[in-house]
């Protein structure tokens, strides 16, 4: 289900004017109204194209009284654009330096008790990463998990599951399709920073 996460992706942006649209957006946001008269596209023709850049997420709207105005996603269509490159050549593999693997084992040290249970879940985004990354450990790539099999192996660890299935997929750690959930390749993890 991930490549089929960025064939998609790819097929989306087999288009010129998407591609247009996009660069425009990453100018600064638009209505469609301006976008159909720098391109010269009719309106609806505009709408088809935002409506497909928008089923993936690569652009978002905002709503000023009557007007709608849409901006680029810069994170996810640098992390799809940079996915299949990683993916192909296997260059995707971050190395951790020792510096990083002492930091991430102390931050684990202080959220996981002596058994491997989550005390909380950690506010800050970064700590909240490297404890998903660890929580992840457990899934298989490749497999499919039905919802129910996500939620069991997460209570192991804490009793929110809703919330940490949530943050798996919006993190693009695992990837959801009608309640059936894969390991995403790690090179489409949200980066720790």
């Amino acid at each position: 289900m991930q490549l089929n996460k960025l064939v998609t992706f790819h097929k989306v942006m087999g288009d010129a004017t998407r591609i247009r649209i996009l660069a425009l957006l990453s100018k600064g946001p638009k209505n469609g109204q301006a976008l159909s008269g720098i391109l010269g596209l009719t309106p609806p023709t505009i709408t088809h194209h935002l409506t497909k850049l928008r089923e993936i997420g690569l652009i978002s709207e905002k709503r000023v009284k009557n007007t709608i105005y849409f901006q680029v996603n810069e994170k996810l269509l640098q992390q799809l654009s940079l996915g299949m490159m990683e993916i192909v050549t296997g260059k995707g593999e971050l190395e951790v330096n020792q510096e990083k693997t002492a930091e991430h084992t102390k931050i684990l040290g202080n959220y996981l008790t002596k058994d491997g249970k989550l005390k909380t879940i950690p506010p800050q985004r970064k700590r909240r990463l490297i404890v998903l990354y660890h929580l992840a450990k457990g899934f298989e790539a490749g497999k499919k998990y039905p919802e129910k099999e996500i939620n069991e192996y997460i209570k192991r660890f804490h009793e929110d599951f809703a919330t940490i299935r949530r943050e798996f997929i919006v993190n693009h750690i695992m990837y959801r399709e009608n309640s059936i959930y894969e390991l995403n390749p790690k090179e489409l993890w949200a980066k720790i920073e």
